[in-house]
């Protein structure tokens, strides 16, 4: 059976449809995303609440002229698929196809990088002011989700879009949700739907009533609608908007279609910036995604029928910082856990439970956690603030200013530390050594697995300072978990194996392929050492000399770049001390790595076994023909 979909090759395709061509069109943009998320997994929820939206500014608006700015990637997919990436769309988020977010370099269609929260309004603001400055005329718009509204860069947009006047419309699609279920006074003032689906109802009721006033209903009809747009804006988030500047259009609903195009061609007509507010259901046109958005908000593969995955899940490291902070809680009430609107994400949301007058959500805002924990560890509290490795970047001022200038007993922990995989650039975690390590008052630790993550985060929280402990994204090693946890003192290293050929000096991921490494080496008659550093700072200076002088060279092995990382502290620590010895850094070469699977992407970095061992022998054999040289 011919679909429609089958005859969209581009925007243009879909200004040939009728009305009711375009509904059936964004049955089946769900149906394909649906099918391709169930086999390869991806971000669902947030992509099928936005299917309308996509659809119908596409048809409204000359695109790539102009300009669609989507905030955050999760909800792009319908605009994938209609702007003419339909037959790759099978591709999705995996190494070689497409990106599972807006990305410039992949489709004009696709205006500004999209895979941070809140940066959408800014951009297209700074879009809408060149277009100016250029004398052109093109419509620019920024579709962000009520979530991201909680972040304060979104409101520096608002305020500044407000200021300038520029022609830019902005279109709130609102879920009520970011990731999670959203919080905050801005989420529940946003939450009042007197113009939403409750005042929908009761607007035909009123109006039903008010005709069937004998003579003078339709007269006073008139007048009341005429006095609704004022009432709408004194009772509704419209006061906010109008406040800062912007014409507020609605609550609409984002899922009529009809509704969708009628409103965008009157709001394009409209002189300065316009705020329009679309109702959406996220998981729309899939049950259990609708049931469970959050679950569905980022998943790997399902089937189809129930939801269900399709491979049972195992331990991660997520759920291990989860258990393990609640045991540590338990036993001591300093302790306390934020986090920047991912209680799910992190591993908070039992800790929630458990301890809710302990924990706190402060939306989409790393900048506001850090400075709220420095805030709570000002008088007395430990506070852990669990936030993804990407994420922290946002929050650097922060760390540096508010928490480590103080030396606040403040405990980062960083989840998603490394290669994330088929998120991408935009969300591995490859740079926190380099912005933190540097840092007076600063502890970076790294577990080998997560046995030793336990310890840490226990230690961590009796370090009486500030402390970031990385771990990555993903399933675990394997590791006996049956032990108390215990104190391991700040710098201390562990040396795993003795080297007379050479020593890998490994951190966190990297120990387990490093061992692995070394026993395929020792099979070639190559002795090297492995030692298990645990912290990128302070370093374990004692062992990491002696273990450099005894083995004669010298490998680093970390899941971060190699500028400013864990290697250049070595190398530092070595020219300090004026220890001469040959040494080679492995880690993430001066590039942004792409999306794929994470022991693929490993692999081609060389941050694997076979990577590893390459590296030793390769060192090995220079060092060998340096000494036959003198």
């Amino acid at each position: 059976m011919t679909k429609l979909l089958d005859g969209i090759t581009g925007p243009a395709d879909l200004k040939r449809l009728s009305p009711e061509e375009l509904v059936k069109l964004s049955s089946e943009i769900r149906e394909l995303i649906i099918d391709t998320v169930s086999d390869v997994g991806g971000h669902l929820a947030s992509s099928l609440g936005a299917v309308e939206i996509a659809v119908a500014l596409q048809y409204v608006l000359d695109t790539p002229e102009d300009k669609i700015i989507w905030d955050v990637g999760h909800q792009a997919y319908a605009h994938k698929i209609i702007t003419g990436r339909k037959d790759e769309f099978r591709t999705l988020r995996q190494f070689g196809g497409m990106s599972g977010f807006p990305k410039p370099s992949e489709s004009a269609f696709d205006a500004f990088i999209a895979g941070h929260s809140s940066t959408s309004i800014s951009a297209a603001l700074g879009m809408a002011a060149a277009r100016d400055l250029a004398g052109k005329k093109n419509a620019v718009v920024a579709v962000i989700g009520d979530g991201s509204l909680t972040a304060g860069l979104a409101f520096e947009g608002l305020n500044q879009a407000g200021h300038l006047k520029k022609n830019l419309i902005v279109v709130l699609n609102d879920n009520e949700m970011s990731i999670s279920k959203n919080v905050g006074a801005l989420s529940q003032f946003l939450s009042r739907k007197l113009t939403g689906r409750f005042a929908t109802n009761l607007k035909k009721d009123v109006e039903n009533f008010i005709k069937s006033i004998p003579r003078i209903g339709h007269r006073l009809l008139d007048m009341a609608r005429k006095a609704e747009d004022s009432i709408i804006t004194l009772l509704t988030p419209g006061m906010l908007f109008e406040g800062l500047g912007f014409h507020y259009i609605g609550p609409i609903d984002g899922h009529d279609l009809n509704a969708l195009v009628t409103v965008l061609k009157d709001v394009s007509a409209l002189e300065g910036p316009v705020l329009l507010h679309v109702l959406t259901t996220k998981g729309k046109g899939y049950l259990p995604a609708e049931a469970d958005p959050a679950a569905f908000h980022g998943v790997g593969p399902f089937i189809k029928e129930t939801g269900k995955p399709k491979k049972a899940s195992r331990q991660s490291y997520t759920n291990v910082f989860s258990d393990a902070l609640l045991e540590i809680a338990g036993e001591d009430r300093r302790v306390v856990a934020i986090t920047a609107a991912m209680p799910e994400g992190t591993g908070l949301a039992r800790f929630a439970e458990r301890h809710p007058e302990r924990f706190f959500d402060v939306g989409i805002a790393e900048q506001h956690a850090l400075t709220f924990a420095a805030g709570l560890a000002k008088e007395g509290f430990v506070p852990v603030t669990a936030i993804y490795s990407t994420f922290l970047q946002r929050a650097y001022d922060q760390v540096f200013h508010d928490v480590c200038l103080q030396n606040l007993p403040v405990v980062i922990a960083i989840d998603r530390a490394g290669i994330v995989g088929q998120d991408g650039p935009t969300h591995h975690g490859l740079f926190d050594i380099s912005f933190l390590r540097h840092i007076p008052n600063m502890i970076v630790a790294a577990p080998k697995d997560e046995d030793e993550l336990r310890h840490l985060l226990y230690s961590a929280v009796r370090y009486g300072s500030p402390v970031a402990l990385r771990y990555p994204r993903g399933v675990c090693v394997g590791a006996d978990m049956t032990g108390p946890m215990k104190f391991i003192p700040p710098g201390q290293a562990e040396v795993l194996k003795e080297g007379k050929d050479a020593v890998v000096l490994a951190l966190g991921t990297m120990l387990h392929p490093a061992l692995e490494a070394a026993a395929a080496l020792e099979k070639s008659g190559i002795n090297a050492g492995v030692v298990n550093c645990r912290f990128a700072k302070p370093l374990d200076a004692d062992c990491i000399l002696k273990a450099a002088s005894g083995a004669g060279c010298v490998v680093t092995v970390e899941e971060n770049a190699l500028q400013g990382g864990f290697g250049a502290a070595v190398m530092e620590l070595l020219e300090e001390r004026g220890v001469q010895v040959p040494l080679k850094r492995v880690g993430v070469p001066d590039e942004f790595i792409e999306h794929g699977g994470q022991d693929e992407l490993r692999a081609r970095v060389g941050l694997d076994a076979t990577g590893i061992e390459k590296a030793v022998r390769e060192l090995v054999a220079l060092n060998k023909k340096m000494k036959m040289a003198f």
